[in-house]
């Protein structure tokens, strides 16, 4: 047996023992109230569970930077029976990490996908305007949302609800805006933030708060694999062909771009990586 024979049993071992690991009941982490007039950051989830999957740039800029994150619940899902249950999963998730919480609906928009763009206009033109009021609300500094080829419907259909609401505002309404991946990877990411293990752990353990969803799926135990891999794609496709990874051991790839006059503007020259060891609210001035 060689090493790398011990080293892939060691991680089948890892994903075994997480299979037994509590799912959420855990006590909300310690952390400082933001200052009342603290920048905020407003992530439009497509269903509960996607702000702490991609959510490692919004922690550091809650820790690092005292941001305000509020975590925007879009839809409840599509399973009409599971979306109260959904919610109050939710719920305990954002109180465990620290994140505020908003509800678009009742139940969460419906709908929300290109087909319902297209054919059901005015349930569309009624999110818009919810998507809209929230923007306005709240001015955020940043915004997270995934890009417009992160393959669910769901995922798709929030990208281009948060573009029509932002439109709507007019061309005086300005924020950074981060956009993020999960089903389908972008294929020019510029950002690639780090995520300590630590923090990594905080998020895994807001993930298994999600407990319908991690029961039917243990997806949360393969995010660090995928952040992994973000490192290994981020360091060509963020960072350049041929060059030097860095020597992270997890991170998250976004786009980052400003939205400014009615549309995005690019803020970075070249793609950047950030580490623990750097503040990433510094790119956010």
């Amino acid at each position: 047996m060689t090493p790398y024979h011990r080293y892939v049993s060691d991680l089948v071992s890892g994903f075994e023992r997480g299979r037994s690991f509590p799912m959420g009941g855990f006590a909300p982490l310690e952390r400082k109230e933001p200052a009342s007039d603290a920048p905020r950051v407003l992530i439009f989830s497509p269903h509960p569970d996607d702000e702490v999957i991609i959510g490692g740039a919004a922690l550091r800029l809650m820790r690092e930077g005292g941001y305000r994150v509020v975590n925007v619940a879009v839809t409840q899902g599509s399973n009409r029976d599971r979306q109260a249950e959904r919610l109050e999963e939710l719920k305990r998730a954002c109180e465990y990490i620290g994140f505020e919480l908003v509800q678009t609906a009742p139940n969460g928009l419906e709908k929300i996908n290109p087909s319902g763009r297209e054919r059901e206009t005015q349930n569309w033109h009624h999110a818009v305007g919810v998507i809209a009021g929230i923007l306005r609300e709240h001015a955020p500094r940043v915004i997270l949302f995934p890009h417009d080829r992160d393959w669910n419907s769901s995922h798709i259909g929030t990208h281009l609800l948060v573009v029509d609401a932002l439109k709507s505002l007019g061309p005086e309404f300005s924020c950074f805006s981060l956009e993020t991946e999960f089903w389908g990877a972008m294929w020019d990411p510029n950002l690639m933030v780090e995520t300590s293990p630590e923090e990594l752990g905080d998020l895994l353990a807001a993930l298994s708060f999600h407990v319908g969803e991690v029961k039917r799926n243990p997806y949360h135990l393969l995010v660090p694999a995928w952040m992994q891999d973000n490192v290994r794609r981020g360091c060509e496709v963020a960072l350049g062909q041929g060059g030097a990874a860095p020597d992270f051991r997890f991170a998250t790839l976004y786009r980052l771009r400003r939205w400014q006059g009615g549309g995005f503007a690019p803020l970075l020259k070249k793609g950047r990586a950030v580490s623990s060891a750097e503040k990433l609210s510094d790119l956010l001035k």
